[in-house]
């Protein structure tokens, strides 16, 4: 039998700074995830354990003859002197190992930029399936360094940022979770925070710091300029002042929030304008026609209702049904939206001019602060009409309203259901705008103050609902998608929102190139004109 060492470790005492990880956690789970203690040794790491992660720890030691006794190098795992203003053009033995975990869009997004900010030690994994494509992917990249897994990564990175889908981060966690190397900041990227919360409490060292991330845009959106949630779980503020200098090079506009502030307002800034592109691309799939193609939708806000519809099918369907199905906030929204637009639809089928007109004007006045008798002035939508007619899809070259010849007016039913959800809700979306809105969301909120703050455009979208049904079926499909969506969420059914999603998806995929670049150009420009 092998014989144990004989250690005392009874006089180890920590100075200073106190964090404790006592008992089970603390022995032959701390043991397994540095992997080097074996279970017999487990009892050398039940102390106290001074772990501020950007400073030396100082331990007075007593009781041990021979420190070439202790099983690990101790100060290689304590000793973290990194400072808290960090940047690229600190010494590399002073730069922080950041671990990725999960190299999909957006890990690839954070990877890259990283990467070109002059960062070195950024040790990345994906699925294990996938490590000789990413170690190809990644041979000549400076900085980066692929890992097999998970618990490579975790067990040497100073900062680990999980970057997987919502449905899947109690999985990940719990697999990788163990291996965290003491005193390192955990992250999650995931869009819906309660589910990382969770894992993060139960599957993580009581001896690390969480700090979770969101970078509020997609992969193929410039950071500059866009929100970028830090929230502060538990952790100290030289742990949150770490991560905010190693992010400084995306030059993202920093929220501070709390996990329950952020999926309360990422339901209100995303869940339902997610749900209305969605429900326009159904119902426009429903009909097999490419409608602005034929003259329909054309010019505007038709364009910046194309194109972002187009873009949002352009992306994985799994960067919107954890939102959706994850979120509860996000679920009452997405039912409240479509409750509004079938209810609208009744109103515009009994021919109730005036039931509609005052439901609508009630909705203004509570969501734009805007009286039915005043007239809120038709603001630019970040852009001018004329401006975004350059990023049309398709269509017949018409005019928009301020050019010679104005396209077809219609019932807009899908910007009047959204400001009857968030009046009903009591939702101000402006109050979001400033903290944590998308770009999606500046468009979607843009276009619809521009329809409701002119009493002539609201006027014309009511007459035109009830008087003109020219769109008459489009809107019946319109009703028929919500109603759909809104089903599809409550089920709570992730491969019924995979199906959903891509048959839409597969219709309009002829048409992606076009959009993403034409809506990636219209974003740039409207998020340089503000």
């Amino acid at each position: 039998m092998e014989e144990k060492s004989k250690v005392n470790v009874s006089g180890w005492r920590p100075l200073g700074y106190e964090f404790p990880i006592w008992g089970y956690h603390s022995g032959l789970s701390f043991a397994r995830r540095q992997h080097r203690l074996p279970p017999h040794h487990a009892r050398l790491v039940q102390f106290v354990l001074l772990v501020p992660p950007l400073s030396v720890p100082i331990f007075q030691l007593s009781g041990i003859a021979d420190l070439s006794l202790v099983p690990f190098p101790l100060f290689s795992l304590l000793a973290m002197t990194i400072p808290v203003d960090v940047s690229p053009a600190h010494p590399v033995d002073q730069h922080p190992t950041i671990g990725l975990i999960g190299m999909g869009a957006m890990g690839t997004m954070y990877a890259k930029l990283l990467s070109n900010a002059g960062w070195k030690k950024i040790s990345v994994c994906d699925l294990p399936e996938k490590y000789d494509s990413l170690k190809h992917t990644y041979k000549d990249v400076p900085g980066i360094t692929v890992h097999r897994d998970g618990h490579a990564v975790s067990r040497i990175s100073d900062l680990i940022v999980y970057s997987v889908e919502a449905e899947y981060i109690a999985r990940v966690v719990r697999e990788y979770g163990p291996s965290t190397k003491v005193g390192a900041i955990v992250s999650g990227q995931t869009s819906v925070k309660a589910p990382e919360k969770v894992a993060f409490e139960t599957y993580l060292p009581t001896d690390v710091h969480i700090v979770s991330l969101h970078s509020l845009h997609g992969p193929t959106v410039s950071p500059v300029g866009q929100p970028l949630v830090i929230i502060k779980h538990r952790a100290s503020d030289e742990s949150v002042h770490l991560v905010e200098s190693i992010f400084r090079c995306l030059k993202s506009r920093y929220v501070y929030l709390t996990y329950e502030d952020h999926d309360l307002v990422t339901a209100n800034v995303q869940a339902v304008t997610h749900a209305a592109f969605l429900t326009m691309g159904t119902a426009w799939a429903a009909q097999r026609s490419y409608p602005w193609e034929h003259g329909q939708y054309v010019g505007g806000i038709e364009t910046v209702k194309v194109n972002i519809m187009l873009r949002i099918y352009a992306n994985k369907w799994h960067v919107y049904a954890g939102l959706a199905i994850l979120n509860p906030s996000a679920k009452i929204q997405i039912d409240t939206y479509a409750s509004s637009a079938t209810d609208l639809f009744k109103l515009m089928l009994a021919g109730d001019y005036a039931g509609l007109r005052q439901r609508v004007y009630a909705a203004r006045e509570k969501v734009f602060g805007i009286k039915e008798t005043e007239e809120g002035g038709s603001t630019p939508i970040f852009l001018t009409e004329d401006v975004l007619d350059q990023f049309t899809i398709g269509g017949n070259g018409r005019c928009s309203p301020t050019g010679a010849t104005a396209p077809r007016t219609n019932s807009h039913l899908a910007l009047l259901a959204m400001v009857d959800c968030w009046s009903r809700l009591s939702i101000l979306p402006f109050d979001h705008l400033a903290l944590a809105a998308t770009p999606v969301f500046r468009m979607w909120i843009g276009v619809a103050e521009y329809l409701f703050r002119s009493v002539s455009h609201l006027d014309a979208a009511v007459h035109a609902a009830l008087y003109d049904v020219t769109h008459r079926s489009d809107d019946l499909e319109f009703v028929v998608a919500a109603r759909g969506w809104s089903q599809c969420v409550a089920f709570g059914n992730f491969e019924l929102y995979k199906d959903r999603f891509t048959q839409t998806a597969a219709f309009f995929e002829s048409r992606f190139e076009q959009a993403n670049k034409l809506g990636g150009a219209m974003i740039k420009a409207i998020v340089e004109s503000q």
